[in-house]
């Protein structure tokens, strides 16, 4: 058990820390959940298909360790449960981090689109 959880926080910190980074092309290591500016050179060196990769990973699983919750409920295992329990918190905080960020960049996008826009009409 105490394995898993800590095979769980490495892969915790791996995600949020090198891989994500590396998808997002970032190079200074800091515990915030950040973005770059695209330009239009940097933006070609980010492949879609392992954006995919990523991000499949990142929904996968949390809905995984759901699962694995809702088994180790349904067959009463308890002692399971601490891992399971601490496996749906440290990929739920990744997946709530890089999709509150991924929002938040769209939703600045728009309004920059709109805003823009409205400023030439």
């Amino acid at each position: 058990m105490v394995t898993l959880i800590l095979l769980l926080s490495y892969d915790f910190w791996v995600v949020k820390n090198v891989t994500g980074r590396l998808m997002v092309g970032l190079g200074k290591n800091h515990w915030v959940f950040e973005s770059r500016e695209a330009t239009p050179q940097e933006n070609k060196t980010v492949s879609k298909a392992e954006s995919s990769i990523f991000w499949l990973g990142l929904i996968a699983c949390p809905i995984l360790w759901v699962i694995f919750a809702f088994s180790a409920l349904y067959f009463f295992r308890v002692k399971w449960l601490a891992v399971v329990i601490m496996g749906v918190m440290l990929h739920g905080v990744n997946l709530y981090g890089y999709i509150s960020m991924a929002t938040s960049y769209l939703g600045k996008q728009f309004l920059k689109q709109n805003t823009k826009d409205y400023q030439t009409t």
